[in-house]
């Protein structure tokens, strides 16, 4: 119960860090802003989400992380319905501060549980219980969030994220058990994370095929719109398909690293690098663009669990540093991601996101090749 409550966190955290990118068009319209601004709702979140993941937890010491998990979700229940409520767009964009402290201190705190609430065997099992969060909140909360906002407005969808946090609230509470802190974090410990070669590879990698990931993805809806000829009626459908890709990505990148981590990421790492690309290739028919919307969907579902195992098994002795390590450089890079994105988007082409994507997935399989003879992720 204690995993599938943790799992309901990463599905409320996924869905309202990245809700906004189904709400885009409609935000902007209703409060005067361009697309590429109307992304900071994304990047705004991430990139302060960075900065919380360490910090929080190096704030709190050794404080109970149950009860740590309860005030973030407090805080979570605050900020959307503060978000719901913003009159203007920078309101609005104040509110999502709160939401990236939220996302960033809970995430890095429950990234790592699975060793604390399942036997050693079970824990890529129960890690990738925990990031089928993510993939639900691709299938579910993001589609359902951004169906909400068409057919009722946005701000419902943000009091709907309210409610949802509000109600995980009370499930943690019901379930979680007491979780003292192990070692608590200091900046010394999460530097020493960084003289260890295969905790290195796994941030190289996690910065670039995020970063180049959310470049493009932010920018879905209105590539899907432009470049494939697909009317506006069915992005939220099609966001639905990348999801539910993303979810059965998750499970098989789960299966796949109980028995070899480096290979598997590697595979996750070269299908990225083929899907963004091919977007523009394959898919400027709406066919090939929502069959490419799925391949990429089912690419990126193994990047979550695929590279938190990772870093599990590059650093046992210090889960929780290198956690926070982890969910710090990967919620700045899903910011930096979207704020490059949609610089590029104002300023050259829409295309042009999906290059940069494809070429930071490259860099990244090359870095994980380098790691092959590290024992920690074989």
């Amino acid at each position: 119960m204690a995993v599938s409550v943790v799992t309901l966190g990463t599905f409320l955290l996924v869905t309202a860090e990245q809700l906004p990118i189904g709400l885009l068009t409609s935000v902007g319209s209703a409060l005067s802003v361009s697309e590429g601004t109307a992304g900071l709702m994304v990047t705004v979140p991430s990139i302060v989400a960075g900065f919380a993941a360490p910090l929080v937890p190096m704030i709190v010491g050794s404080l109970d992380r149950r009860i740590l998990l309860l005030g973030l979700m407090v805080l979570m229940t605050v900020a959307n319905l503060g978000s719901a409520l913003a009159p203007n767009f920078a309101v609005l964009v104040g509110s999502r501060v709160l939401v990236g402290i939220a996302v960033g201190g809970f995430w890095a705190v429950a990234a790592g549980l699975a060793v604390r609430l399942v036997a050693p065997a079970d824990v890529p099992r129960a890690t990738a219980v925990i990031f089928g969060g993510v993939g639900a909140a691709n299938v579910f909360g993001v589609p359902l969030g951004t169906l909400v906002g068409d057919l009722t407005g946005w701000r419902m969808a943000f009091s709907s994220l309210s409610a949802l946090a509000l109600m995980t609230l009370i499930a943690l509470l019901a379930v979680l058990p007491r979780l003292v802190a192990s070692q608590p974090i200091r900046p010394k410990l999460l530097m020493e994370q960084l003289r260890n070669p295969g905790v290195r590879v796994g941030i190289i990698a996690t910065v670039l095929l995020v970063f180049g990931h959310f470049a493009a993805y932010t920018f879905v809806s209105p590539a899907l719109q432009k470049l494939s000829g697909i009317d506006e009626r069915y992005v939220g459908p099609l966001l639905f398909g990348f999801g539910a890709a993303g979810m059965i990505g998750n499970f098989v990148a789960g299966s796949a690293l109980s028995r070899r981590v480096h290979r598997s990421v590697l595979t996750i790492a070269v299908a990225m690098t083929a899907t963004m690309p091919l977007f523009l290739l394959l898919g400027q028919t709406a066919i090939g663009g929502a069959i490419l919307l799925i391949a990429w969907g089912l690419a990126f579902g193994g990047v979550s669990v695929g590279l938190q195992t990772w870093m599990i098994k590059a650093a046992p002795q210090a889960v929780e540093a290198a956690s926070s390590l982890w969910v710090a450089v990967f919620n700045l890079s899903i910011g930096c991601g979207a704020l490059a994105g949609g610089i590029i988007v104002d300023t050259l082409t829409l295309q042009g996101v999906f290059w940069l994507g494809g070429a930071c997935a490259l860099l990244a399989a090359m870095a994980i090749w380098t790691a092959r003879t590290n024992d920690a992720t074989r």
